[in-house]
């Protein structure tokens, strides 16, 4: 059976188990994503608010935290993606919010080190509790749809992105007003999502184990996720280099060197959320041009042009962190050149989500196997973390430049497998289950 005729089949017969509140799920989910920015943002924040008071507070710890959290997301992830088969969706989701509440509210109640990393573990496996069941939904409600699937994936991306830009502000002005009881208001809005999730939603039973480790199998088998599998974990330690809390640390700490960006925000805090607001709304108005055009283009060539922009991004920002001496207007120019550039590079996210959920079309378990794309954005992440940690010790903003170039350049190179299988792919073998029992 090819491609095209098995997509229209799941057209004229549609799933009687196709999810009707996505669109509740995905608001609810950039509420979850707006908590767990903004906790990134305070703990950079309440490290920098030590290291100010002369405690020896060092990169590498910020960065140490951050992994925490993206590792607890990596380990539960493939987990919670199979319960997500299993059980009852609502539930997951519910639980997971309530952890990342736990977790959020622990950090601002204790000074252990090990339970300051206890607290990032439980806001990972609560982030878990809720992506792999939503994507879930998502991939099975746009099965045979193509530009259903791509406009569902950058809502899915928009509502990530609510959570960078709305987090980071929120948690900026937080900090500002009542300074540590910022913790406790992030913790009530992850509370709040739990009842949301549990007020809207309908209860949909799950499928059995028996089945969920089936789709798991069936995804783990699959060669176009094994090809993107090291590309994707590449561009999400990228995003484990900006967005977790050593870039904020960065930017509040007292300066160290000549760089523009160290330390800029040392004076005003509250800035770093504006930054990142202004950053998120270019970014949103990139995805909502990628989410008309991705449907009328190769996926692969989607993704090689968002990463080969990624160098000119990072040209853009390198001479930006080095014009402590230009005058505003040079560097506002560069600054709006480089915003054009990122709404470009804004297309690699949603473009492998819609591919990665145009192979697994044929799999049962579509938790499970969003668990693994949730594994791979954790361990990425991790990574990125990481690597922000080391690199921003030793050469501050210019290390997450240079981290950044390093992954682009390799993930570049790890595309032309996706490339060639998806060129070569003619019929894509639908699995023995009905079309609709997913």
């Amino acid at each position: 059976m090819s491609l095209e005729s098995y997509d229209r089949s799941r057209v004229e017969n549609p799933s009687p188990q196709v999810p009707r509140y996505a669109p509740w799920a995905i608001a609810v989910h950039a509420l979850v994503r707006i908590a767990s920015s903004a906790d990134a943002v305070l703990v950079g924040l309440y490290l920098a608010a030590l290291s100010h008071r002369h405690i020896i507070v060092r990169a590498g710890l910020v960065g140490s935290l951050g992994a925490a959290g993206y590792g607890a997301e990596l380990l539960a992830s493939v987990p919670l993606g199979l319960a997500a088969d299993a059980l009852s969706a609502r539930a997951l989701m519910m639980a997971g919010a309530l952890t990342a509440a736990v977790g959020v509210e622990l950090f601002a109640v204790t000074a252990s080190r090990p339970l300051l990393f206890v607290s990032q573990l439980l806001l990972g496996i609560g982030v878990a509790g809720v992506t792999p069941p939503l994507l879930k939904f998502l991939a099975q409600a746009t099965t045979g749809r193509p530009t259903q699937r791509a406009r569902a994936m950058s809502l899915f991306e928009l509502s990530m992105l609510a959570g960078l830009a709305l987090g980071g502000l929120v948690a900026a002005q937080l900090w500002v007003h009542v300074q540590v009881h910022a913790f406790a208001a992030v913790a009530l809005l992850d509370i709040a999502c739990a009842l949301l999730f549990g007020l809207t939603l309908d209860r949909v039973p799950g499928q059995g184990t028996g089945r969920a480790l089936r789709g798991l199998r069936e995804a783990l088998t699959e060669p176009l996720v094994r090809a993107l599998a090291p590309a994707w974990i590449c561009v999400n330690a990228i995003i484990g280099l900006w967005l977790g809390p050593t870039l904020t640390f960065l930017l509040t700490e007292q300066p160290r060197g000549g760089q523009y960006l160290d330390g800029v925000f040392a004076a005003a805090p509250s800035g770093v959320g504006y930054l990142m607001l202004a950053y998120a709304a270019v970014f949103t108005v990139g995805i909502t041009l990628w989410s008309m055009i991705l449907p009328r283009i190769h996926l692969p060539t989607a993704l090689r042009t968002s990463l080969a922009v990624m160098f000119a991004v990072c040209s853009c920002l390198f001479a930006i962190n080095h014009s402590a001496r230009w005058t505003g207007g040079g560097r506002w120019t560069l600054i709006g050149v480089a915003a054009i550039m990122v709404m470009v590079e804004s297309g690699f996210t949603p473009a492998a989500l819609s591919l990665l959920a145009q192979s697994l079309e044929p799999v049962r378990g579509k938790g499970a196997a969003m668990g693994i794309y949730s594994l791979l954005l954790g361990l990425g992440a991790v990574t990125g973390s990481l690597m922000a940690g080391a690199l921003g010790a030793a050469w501050q903003v210019d290390g997450l430049l240079l981290g950044t170039v390093l992954l682009a350049a390799v993930a570049l190179l790890l595309l032309r497998g996706v490339t060639r299988l998806a060129s070569s792919r003619v019929v894509h073998r639908p699995s023995l289950a009905s079309p609709g029992t997913d």
